[in-house]
């Protein structure tokens, strides 16, 4: 029988606070945009937010597509 892996190999994967994984998320799209393989900023926003497990509603990506274009964060 064939074992599958269901949880991350990373001790800790799961104790980050959400202004962490927001930071994440904000250094994450910029990497993507810095890389050329983000089509519509919006949508890539929405996904990696659901998929942090952070709120995603409009005002949300809003916030996080604006500060994805502010590298001070302000």
């Amino acid at each position: 029988m064939e074992s599958t892996r269901d949880e991350p190999v990373e001790s800790g994967h799961d104790e980050a606070t959400d202004g962490q994984k927001l930071d994440g998320v904000i250094q994450q799209v910029r990497g993507d945009i810095a890389l050329g393989s983000v089509d519509d900023v919006r949508t890539m926003v929405q996904q990696r937010l659901d998929e942090a497990g952070l709120p995603a509603t409009p005002n949300d990506v809003d916030a996080v597509v604006s500060a994805v274009g502010d590298p001070a964060g302000t």
